[in-house]
């Protein structure tokens, strides 16, 4: 059987701030990297045979971190980076919101309906990431993989994976900071085992 540990990267700066990060970057905050270490003592005990981290700052900063002293690859894949938002990148949502009304509000509430003026749209994130995620489930058959990507990646493989209509995208777990999601992968089986886990996070954490 092929593991597949999936996580999103740990808070950044611009998350803090509220704003849309897409394939632009931001350094993860002092929380962002605690968030990622404790990911890394929950996955202390398995065995993981490779890291393959979005090629984002930071995810790989979020990949090393989880990886901590242990001898394992990390390999970047430009495939796995966040959805392209075009415009929106960098922005606050309040502004987003405030110049384009009509396509924020289906991106978070009609995703079917999402069509945007530059960037991506959900069907070509999910094709793009599915697609890689399969080439290396293939490749690295029989082992332990951790993927280190974004939020919205993490929810088109989940879309992807339970065949999810389109309008269904946002349903489901959250994908929080360093949350844990598992896929256990055999023959043509992809079975998620667990979505958007956080009981890592110390219980103050949690409370926030």
């Amino acid at each position: 059987m092929t593991k597949l540990y999936m996580t999103r990267h740990g808070q950044t700066k611009w998350n803090s701030e509220g704003r849309m990060q897409g394939q632009k970057d931001s350094k993860l905050t002092e929380l962002g990297e605690e968030q990622a270490k404790w990911l890394g003592e929950r996955l202390n005990d398995i065995d993981l045979d490779i890291i393959i981290s979005s090629s984002s700052e930071r995810a790989f900063r979020t990949a090393e971190m989880i990886r901590g002293e242990r001898n394992i690859e990390i390999i970047t894949n430009d495939n796995l980076k966040e959805m392209n938002f075009g415009e929106w990148q960098g922005q606050l949502h309040e502004e987003i919101k405030a110049i384009w009304p009509e396509e924020y509000k289906n991106f978070w509430e009609f995703p079917h309906l999402y069509t945007p003026s530059e960037g991506e749209s959900f069907l070509e994130l999910i094709e793009r990431v599915s697609d890689e995620v399969e080439k290396i489930i293939s490749k690295y058959e029989g082992k332990n993989i951790l993927l280190v990507a974004h939020g919205i990646v993490l929810k088109g493989l989940i879309a992807y994976f339970e065949n999810k209509d389109l309008k269904d995208f946002w349903k489901g777990a959250f994908m929080h900071s360093t949350c844990l999601n598992i896929v256990e992968i055999k023959n043509s089986s992809r079975k998620i085992v667990l979505q958007g886990d956080i009981s890592h996070y110390p219980v103050e954490e949690k409370a926030i």
